[in-house]
């Protein structure tokens, strides 16, 4: 153990090559923290000559943890050494999200997903909002007759006019919609019918051909996108032979392309990890991933509570999931021997009902809790979040982050909160 006062040599270096300092080890008092190394790094850069006036706020990483505490208390914990060089990762910090807008809804938010400039909400009145970024309700799309559990962007791309999204009910269906972005008119183009509970979640593929459901039936179920995909006329209906001119027309309804069965509660999350390879969360405690082509679980993952989501990161191909227990856990479904789980993050006093990977940065990612708090998340940071997200008034049921500046989270108040988020990636 270092005695009271006494030095140890450090060496400072990041991947920032803009914040470089001379990579010569330092010799500092052993009980300095994050703060004081600030200082010491901000002095550097100041008799640099590339310097930026302004003071910079670093994190820094030993051993590819954030340093928290003081750095004492961190060489005792690892045992590190007295006579050892410890180097010192630092890396410019992220700001704090900041609150942007606040969407009120005539009832709870249960999801939401954004893409490019616009945002999807599902709520508990039967209907999908389409908004902008901004803020700007575009319009709210009535269809359901259940509340609105899942929603999900199929294809949107700034030089194609018309937009595809799918959503999926309480009342067991999915619906199928084209948005004309220049008129701004939505259309149903087919239901999907073959889930026999709830519909709780989506995910499209990234062909963008194909969706996967999951269901409180404890079935998934794959469906095409294929506006040619065979359709069949709703049951208990009857085409006629002429169709009168004040007739509305009858929307098509469309059968599942395949069928999944392996969980025996309610399937909570699902998510692609690519063309071939699906993965399921569910009330049965286990998280299970399926072989797409062979139609069949090539491995389940036993958990110990309620899983209520799940969010893949393609980055750093590791999921994140949260659960009942109020812990949030980081799973590395690659490993075939010891523990799968690679952490957990607890700091929630509630059921945490939603999580998601930042879309740009392979280290950060959200939690969303029925204790009304965001908390944005470093896996490097395994001990505290970085940050709390207030302002919700209700537990919170869905989170994203989608577009990488945009944190967002719907809640049983009613509103779909948006905080801005500039990260440094570097």
């Amino acid at each position: 153990m270092a005695a009271s006062g006494s030095h140890v040599q450090v060496k400072l270096f990041t991947k920032q090559s803009q914040y470089s300092v001379p990579d010569a080890p330092f010799s500092v008092p052993d009980n300095v923290g994050p703060k004081e190394l600030n200082s010491l790094v901000n002095s550097l850069l100041k008799e640099s000559t590339t310097y930026i006036s302004s003071l910079i706020e670093f994190d820094f990483l030993i051993n590819g943890e954030f340093l928290k505490v003081p750095l004492q208390q961190r060489i005792q914990e690892k045992n590190i050494p007295a006579e050892t060089v410890i180097e010192i990762e630092y890396i410019e910090r992220n700001p704090a999200p900041q609150p942007e807008d606040s969407l009120i809804h005539n009832d709870w938010v249960s999801c939401l997903e954004g893409s490019l400039q616009y945002i999807l909400s599902g709520c508990y009145d039967n209907t999908i909002h389409l908004w902008t970024t901004k803020g700007e309700s575009l319009t709210i799309i009535p269809g359901h007759s259940a509340p609105v559990k899942c929603v999900s962007w199929i294809d949107l791309t700034e030089e194609n006019p018309v937009g595809q999204f799918v959503s999926g009910s309480h009342d067991q269906t999915l619906l199928l919609w084209q948005w004309h972005r220049d008129t701004n008119e939505v259309d149903c183009i087919c239901v999907c019918r073959g889930h026999a509970a709830s519909v709780d979640c989506v995910s499209v593929d990234k062909t963008g051909k194909r969706f996967c459901s999951g269901s409180w039936d404890s079935l998934l179920k794959l469906w095409s996108t294929d506006s040619d995909s065979t359709c069949v006329i709703p049951e208990n209906e009857e085409r006629p032979l002429k169709k009168k001119k004040t007739d509305a027309p009858k929307i098509p309804s469309r059968v599942p392309l395949l069928t999944l069965s392996g969980h025996t509660e309610g399937v909570s999350s699902v998510s692609w990890l690519d063309d071939s390879t699906l993965c399921s969360a569910s009330w049965d405690h286990t998280i299970k991933l399926w072989d797409m082509e062979q139609a069949q679980v090539k491995s389940s993952i036993q958990g110990s509570k309620v899983f209520l989501d799940l969010s893949f990161s393609p980055l750093n191909q590791l999921i994140v999931t949260g659960s009942a227990d109020r812990h949030v856990r980081l799973w590395d479904h690659r490993t075939s021997e010891g523990a799968i789980v690679k952490c957990s993050f607890t700091s929630h006093r509630g059921w945490v009902s939603g999580v998601a990977w930042s879309p740009s940065n392979s280290n950060t990612f959200i939690s969303g809790s029925y204790d009304m708090i965001v908390k944005l998340w470093d896996v490097r940071s395994p001990k505290a979040p970085l940050y709390n997200l207030t302002g919700h008034d209700d537990k919170i049921l869905a989170v994203d982050w989608s577009v990488p500046d945009l944190l967002l989270s719907g809640g049983a108040d009613n509103h779909l909160k948006i905080f801005q988020h500039k990260e440094f990636t570097g």
